[in-house]
């Protein structure tokens, strides 16, 4: 295997929850657990296909955990690993100046709608 290589440290957590909806999958999760068909009412835009990979890359990255609830019919649940919680304080920050900035565009008269406000 090649070896890869960053040249700063955000570069290896980009590579890991960058994209256009892992954080906002992330940031869904850092609530507490939540089942597929919650993520994609909370995340409207994103297709099944699309949410099911990139929920599984990041249990690749031990970022999210799978559980399933052997029941009829059958219960599958996605949380935030021990080790993704370690990324509490980042979402947080994420979510809480984008709130903020979504303010200040709303503040200069643009025309944007932030429906969850979490300041």
């Amino acid at each position: 295997m090649e070896k890869k290589i960053y040249n700063i440290g955000v570069e290896v957590t980009m590579d890991v929850i960058g994209g256009k909806w892992k954080p906002i999958i992330l940031c869904n999760l850092r609530h507490g657990e939540k089942r597929p068909s919650e993520l994609l009412h909370l995340i409207p835009n994103i297709s099944q296909k699309m949410l099911n990979q990139e929920l599984k890359e990041l249990q690749q990255d031990n970022i999210v955990d799978r559980t399933v609830y052997n029941q009829v019919p059958l219960k599958v649940v996605y949380s935030l690993s021990d080790y993704g919680q370690t990324l509490g304080t980042i979402l947080t920050d994420l979510c809480d100046w984008g709130t903020m900035h979504a303010q200040t565009l709303e503040s200069e008269g643009k025309n944007i709608e932030l429906l969850e406000k979490e300041i």
